[in-house]
């Protein structure tokens, strides 16, 4: 370990001779220093020295932007990143590949800018899903903006799920509309239908039964959906919402369809309520008592009757 902290040292020293301008040499080697300081950032990186390894890998970023390699710059800011990811200091991770993302648009590399931050996105997922969230939707725009919908979408689905995780539905239903609306025009229309269920769990959650009705209107324009067991059991869900009978919407709610969706979404199924649960039931019982009382009623009718008869 010894041996590779002083072979860093020794390409720190190197670096720094490149940096160094003199009578004869008017402009610094920042090709060699960065080359230098990356050799540096390895050994300490082997000697588990992870702070100074950050370091050089921020010392090589630097010498690549000033030679206006942004592409090797984002790369050393990408590796400074996980130095601090080793180190559980993941906010500060994030930042830097965000940072190195931002150069890989600027030196034309889009893909691997939304990449980079998809892994940031994950980074992060388990300390700040707010944050994760920004970061999908990030590279998804970055996605969308070279026309890759496939790979846009499939962030978008990320973002959204995170989203009703937090219980941000609006953001959510906003979110489902447009991972939806890309499905469809890549011509996954399985999908949709399986988008369109969320959207209805997320509107009902919103106690919005008008826009779940119309999510579900909407969805009888894509090829397949009307009819289809998709169709049905959301039908029923909102038939049963509506005349809030309980017993229907549970019995929809913890069908296979949508017991095995996505977690976050079969949660919602689960945890779906009625307003006003099983006041059909009731209504039905009062009904019935009501009944009752009606005929129990009718001998003192008659009674009354037969004493007017005597008055008379």
């Amino acid at each position: 370990m010894a041996q590779k902290i002083n072979e860093a040292h020794e390409h720190i020293a190197k670096a720094e001779k490149y940096l160094k301008t003199s009578f004869m040499k008017w402009k610094p080697d920042y090709d060699s220093a960065a080359s230098e300081y990356a050799k540096a950032a390895v050994a300490f990186k082997n000697a588990r020295q992870l702070e100074q390894a950050k370091d050089a890998y921020l010392q090589e970023a630097e010498a690549h932007t000033n030679n206006r390699s942004l592409f090797h710059a984002a790369k050393a800011f990408e590796q400074a990143g996980m130095m601090l990811k080793d180190m559980q200091r993941l906010p500060e991770a994030v930042q830097y590949i965000e940072k190195a993302s931002m150069m890989y648009v600027e030196n034309g590399t889009p893909d691997t800018a939304a990449m980079a931050l998809d892994r940031a996105g994950k980074l992060i997922e388990p300390l700040d899903l707010a944050k994760a969230v920004h970061l999908y939707q990030q590279a998804a725009g970055v996605f969308e903006n070279e026309e890759r919908l496939r790979q846009a979408v499939e962030l978008i689905g990320k973002a959204s799920r995170l989203l009703v995780r937090q219980h941000k539905f609006d953001e959510a239903a906003v979110s489902l509309q447009k991972e939806k609306n890309m499905y469809k025009e890549i011509e996954n229309y399985p999908t949709c239908f399986k988008k369109t269920i969320a959207q209805v769990l997320v509107h009902l959650h919103r106690a919005d039964y008008v826009a779940a009705e119309k999510c579900v209107r909407e969805s009888y324009s894509i090829p397949g959906f009307s009819g289809s067991e998709d169709c049905v059991a959301m039908e029923q869900l909102l038939q049963g919402y509506d005349e809030q009978d309980e017993e229907q919407v549970s019995r929809v709610c913890s069908s296979p369809l949508l017991k095995y969706m996505d977690n976050d979404y079969a949660k919602l199924a689960i945890s779906l309520t009625v307003p006003g649960g099983g006041k059909k039931k009731l209504t039905a019982a009062a009904a019935s008592g009501d009944s009752g009382a009606s005929a129990g009623s009718a001998p003192p009718e008659e009674e009354e009757d037969e004493y007017a008869g005597g008055l008379c």
